[in-house]
Parts: structure tokens; sequence; C-alpha cells
């Protein structure tokens, strides 16, 4: 399961992690389709190198010519100037593997809690933190969501 093993690899970096959008809405018990696998990480140089040769490890690359320096350098032009909320990985040998590392929200100050995922603990965003970044962003789809969380 491709969720797993990016938590796997994530692990193995020592990454500073938590699963978010459509996959930590399901892992919560609402029902949310989504093909792409979202996370937040500790905002530091570090932590994007290391999530930069994490997944071009399992065989992802930016979907765009930009590398951890850059998103760290300039990511308050690419949220203001880009409308860049995520750094999008994709293999290309495989395009159903797609991961975006949200850039607008760290992981600083929110709680994470375990999902147990085919026998292997993965790190998600707690319900009531998940809810108040979808809020913050307010897009169609995060408004659905937190309809969807608060039901449980």
């Amino acid at each position: 399961m491709f969720i797993v093993k990016t938590c796997r690899i994530f692990d193995k970096y020592n990454i500073p992690y938590a699963l978010v959008g459509g996959h930590a809405v399901n892992l919560h018990g609402a029902i949310r389709g989504t093909l792409d696998i979202d996370f937040i990480i500790k905002w530091s140089l570090e932590t994007l190198v290391q999530c930069e040769k994490a997944l071009n490890e399992i065989g992802l690359v930016s979907r765009v010519p930009i590398n951890a320096s850059d998103v760290y350098k300039f990511r308050d032009e690419y949220i203001k100037r880009k409308n860049m909320i995520a750094w999008n990985f994709i293999n290309p040998s495989n395009p159903s593997e797609l991961i975006d590392i949200i850039i607008t929200t760290p992981l600083k100050r929110q709680k994470v809690i375990n999902k147990r995922i085919k026998g292997f603990d993965v790190k998600v965003l707690s319900k009531d933190d998940l809810i108040k970044m979808k809020k913050k962003s307010g897009r169609t789809q995060d408004l659905v969501d937190i309809e969807a969380l608060e039901k449980l």
C-alpha cells in the first residue's frame, strides 16, 4: 500500500510528518475519495531536504523544476504569487502515485495520532486539528470534509 510505503520512508529518514487531506479524513472514519496523499511536515530546510531524498528513493520526483532549497527559500513567494499550496511529487513510472507536501501549514503545535494500516502505525493529524486546518483553507471539498468529520 502506497501510504504505508511513504510513511515507512519518512520514518527511515526521521521526517516529522502527519497525514492530512482525504486519506486522513478516511482514517478518521468518514468516506472520501482521493488519489493524492497529503502530508504536513516540520518546517525546516533539513526536513525538506530529507523529504525530497526520501521521496526520490521511492521513485517520486517534483512535478515542477524546484528543489527543497527553493521551496524553503521562496515559500512565501510561491504561496502569494503562484498560489502554491503544496510541493507536488509524482512517480513517472506510476502516475497514480502522487504526494503533496503542504507548504501552507507546518507541523507545529499540531496534535498527531497514530492510525494502524496493514500493521503499521501511520501518523495522522488529529480530527480537531484537521478540521481547523480545513477551515483555514475554505475550499469547497474541505467544507464537505469538515461536515463529515463533525458528524463522527
